[in-house]
Formats: C-alpha cells, structure tokens, sequence
C-alpha cells in the first residue's frame, strides 16, 4: 500500500471508521484526530497484501499530544477502513516501537 494513496482518500474524506475501531479508540483514549495525525505524519512499518477483504498495513505515528500510536488500516482504492489504533508497547516491538519482536 502507498501512503501517498491512503492521504488523497482522507482528503477526499474517503473514510470507513469501522466498528471495532471506534469500540477499541474510545478504550483507548484515542480520538478521529489522533488517527488522522498518525496517517498524516506516520509511516507504513508493516504491509499486509493478502489480507481480507483488502490488503492492510500498520502505520506508526504520533497522536495529537505526540505520543506513539499505530493505526491499522485496509483500502480498496477507493476508500481507507480504519481498522483500529493502539499505543504499541515493549512487549510485542522493541525499543523504537516499529520493529515487532520475533516469537521465541
């Protein structure tokens, strides 16, 4: 997926916030806002080209008050699915909070 794609379909405003991402976002303290900075500002650290029903990616970003986030998202072209949005931890990324930890 191209990043370039994924911001021309939020400035279209070519948006699906799905439910999960909206249940998982509140959770988290997570606003619309802070997904848009993310896509604005982030970049792809992971791309998922086989996934159903469109291929997806993980962005890495920054919320509005500059803390890390990633926001998974899914298109098909046309429209951007917001899938969901997380602050990563130490647990699944190392240190920079892009790279995934390798399954031992």
């Amino acid at each position: 997926m191209l990043l370039d794609k994924i911001r021309e379909c939020c400035k279209k405003n070519n948006i699906i916030w799905t439910p999960h991402a909206i249940t998982r976002m509140m959770e988290r303290g997570l606003t619309k806002n802070d997904v848009m900075s993310c896509i604005y500002e982030g970049k792809i650290i992971e791309n998922y080209p086989d996934d159903f029903p469109y291929p997806s990616c993980l962005i890495y970003g920054h919320a509005i008050n500059l803390r890390v986030i990633h926001v998974v998202i899914g298109s098909d072209r046309e429209y951007i699915f917001v899938i969901t949005a997380y602050e990563p931890d130490a647990i699944r990324f190392e240190d920079d909070l892009k790279t995934r930890k390798e399954i031992k």
